[in-house]
């Protein structure tokens, strides 16, 4: 039985956004007993509708309304209406995501105090530790499956990993394996094992890689606690006298401004939509915007320091056969401020098909050498550099002068790399060439950051009001009853992919706001 719950039912939790945010907390409060309004701006695909075609699903699934860039970062010239490739559907970013599911290393939880005082970071360290968030790591990686944790096995290496592992075992790494991924390696939790078809940024037909989109949303949905209302487009969080957030408008499929009334709010619409909402809810009592009393709302964006490394070899690799992200070289994810930075990297195997790697192996770059290496493509193997980028107050989401079709404002994300940041990529580009060199590559290309989907920061955790948006259960400091739920509360990025993370912080926000209600608290 799907649960409708009334506009004017004022004893609901409104959840804004259903990805690895927003979808958990949703279906984990639903499991509690608590009722719940999932608002999702986008529209709803399970794996039959998914197209394995990177164009096509491109067109389905990303949030493709405006946004306007600033900053020295590449993705201002090449990209600039899309700073990052996110998905506006239920399930959020969770359909188009990789996989991977790695938990923070102790030291980055505390990343002030390890790395110092960086000239020009707004380094912070986080209100919580690796102790205090073991259980809900644990509790995550249950949820997603993840494989080499539990008694759950890794997947098997296609060739895009054999030629990664052998060239980064030459030059002496040693946590070399096919990583850590929510993709089942045999049948789990109602899913079923991974036919390696590689097309996983477009949305898992199978259904063997954890997305909200088939999981904890049809879930939350069968406890009659849950209603997810797609099209539903949210234009601001209203207020009452007292300053406690009462409800939100939002526009629904037909265009319409509704409002539904809540108990709790909870915002989980990526890292630049959600301080843009808080933003465009601005009021007299509230001039700079919701929660913003510290001036932090939109501040400190960070979407990891990346870029790419491809080689061409003599015979044919196919790195597009099996899983896209298929294997991780984990050893300068360590703290070394010996190689010239601080703060480490991932190294993960990316494949892209020939539409995508046509438009990112060197935008606007034509010529022999771009399409001799288009040419090359089956020989082709490659990896995606994720390392933990340095937080600036001045990268940060605004509002635009450019409207949306509802006439809101837009966000406007500005982003310039930090020295810190330019070290580590120069020192990840030399070593992913050293790898590909280690096993005889012909040619090999550094290649700029693309459009990343890795969106941290902009409402983020502090143990003092003044410093952040949020407390360390993700509850803003100005609004006990508003709360941030997805990777903007991050208050910084460490060098592991996020989503495990996001989801563990969930599944512990859930368990803390149904405790404050029973309590009466909130």
């Amino acid at each position: 039985m799907v649960a409708k719950f009334d506009l004017t039912d004022d004893s609901v939790v409104v959840v804004i956004g259903t990805g690895a945010g927003g979808g958990v907390v949703s279906n984990e409060l639903a499991q509690k007993g608590v009722k719940v309004v999932a608002l999702e701006a986008g529209g709803r695909y399970l794996p039959e509708d998914y197209i394995n075609d990177e164009w096509e699903s491109f067109g389905q699934l990303a949030w493709t309304d405006p946004r306007t860039t600033s900053g020295d970062w590449r993705v201002a010239k090449d990209f600039s209406g899309l700073p990052a490739w996110i998905v506006k559907a239920v399930g959020g970013t969770t359909i188009h995501w990789a996989g991977a599911s790695l938990r923070f290393q102790d030291h980055e939880w505390k990343a002030k105090t390890t790395y110092g005082e960086i000239e020009g970071a707004n380094l912070l360290d986080w209100p919580i530790d690796a102790e205090e968030m073991a259980p809900w790591y644990d509790k995550a990686e249950a949820k997603l499956g993840v494989t080499r944790t539990g008694d759950r096995a890794g997947l098997p290496g296609n060739n895009n990993f054999k030629v990664l592992e052998k060239g980064a075992k030459a030059l002496g790494y040693e946590e070399v394996h096919t990583g850590r991924m929510a993709i089942n390696s045999a049948d789990y939790d109602d899913r079923m094992a991974c036919q390696q078809t590689g097309f996983c940024f477009q949305g898992c037909k199978w259904g063997a890689k954890w997305s909200a989109a088939y999981t904890d949303i049809p879930r939350g949905e069968a406890t009659g606690n849950l209603e997810v209302r797609d099209h539903a487009h949210v234009a601001r969080i209203l207020h009452d006298d007292s300053g406690k957030v009462t409800g939100v408008e939002y526009f629904d499929k037909d265009g319409n401004l509704q409002m539904q009334k809540a108990r709790i709010v909870c915002v989980a619409g990526n890292s630049f939509e959600s301080p843009r909402l808080l933003l465009n809810s601005a009021s007299e009592m509230f001039p700079n915007g919701l929660a913003n009393s510290s001036d932090q709302v939109g501040r400190n964006y960070m979407r990891h320091m990346t870029g790419s490394v491809y080689a061409v070899f003599d015979k044919p690799v196919r790195m597009w056969r099996g899983t896209t992200m298929a294997g991780i070289v984990r050893d300068e994810a360590r703290h070394d401020p010996s190689r010239g930075f601080v703060g480490g990297y991932e190294l993960e195997t990316l494949s892209l098909g020939i539409p995508f790697m046509a438009a990112f192996l060197n935008p606007g770059a034509w010529g022999r050498s771009f399409t001799s290496a288009l040419d090359s493509y089956e020989n082709m193997a490659g990896l995606w550099i994720v390392g933990e980028d340095m937080p600036q107050a001045t990268n940060r989401v605004t509002l635009s002068d450019v409207k949306d079709q509802w006439g809101l404002p837009v966000a406007n994300v500005n982003f310039s790399d930090h020295p810190n940041d330019v070290a580590m990529r120069n020192h990840a580009y030399a070593q992913g060439e050293a790898i590909y060199n280690a096993v005889g590559a012909t040619r090999t290309f550094p290649t700029p950051p693309y459009p990343s989907t890795h969106n941290l920061g902009t409402n983020r955790m502090s143990e003092k009001p003044e410093d952040g948006v949020c407390n360390k259960w993700g509850q803003t400091h100005d609004i006990a009853n508003l709360f941030i739920s997805d990777g903007s509360q991050f208050t910084t990025g460490a060098a592991e992919n996020p989503t495990l993370t996001i989801v563990a912080l969930a599944i512990r926000q859930a368990d803390f706001i149904a405790r404050e209600m029973a309590a009466g608290n909130i």
